[in-house]
């Protein structure tokens, strides 16, 4: 049975954290690690899943910690996902921003991770009669 600790932390090694990110398709954070990790540094909040020295997961956040809160980034390592690595980093950011109102998330139209989202308690915008809408650049 694998022990995995929980640390929040926005210093991390950078060489760990862009594996991770390149081990679960986003490459497009990892092109700049430089940015990378300033998006790590600036973040409102960083949790870290570790097994042994290697980092295997990651929930960070950004917002105003009191009115709306917006989960940036969630990741596992793909070798870890199905295990509850995920739900424990939710588990642990929605505990600790219990009070805020408007927690907001955009994440990929697949069954597997809509499924995830929606057994946290989130409910997609259509349901309440909103939209979203997305720029890049």
């Amino acid at each position: 049975m694998i022990e995995i600790k929980f640390r929040k932390s926005k210093q991390l090694p950078l060489d760990q954290l862009i594996n991770l990110y390149n081990s679960v398709g986003w490459s497009a954070y990892t092109t700049d690690p430089a940015v990378l990790n300033q998006a790590i540094i600036n973040s409102l909040d960083v949790i870290t899943a570790w097994e042994n020295q290697q980092l295997i997961g990651l929930i960070r956040t950004v917002g105003d910690g009191q009115t709306i809160l917006y989960i940036q980034d969630l990741l596992v390592a793909p070798s870890f996902q199905q295990q509850g690595v995920g739900t424990k980093l939710m588990q642990q950011i929605l505990n600790k921003h219990k009070n805020i109102r408007q927690k907001l998330l955009l994440t990929e139209n697949e069954t597997q991770t809509l499924s995830f989202y929606q057994k946290q308690g989130f409910i997609d915008t259509k349901e309440m009669n909103l939209v979203s809408f997305y720029r890049e650049h």
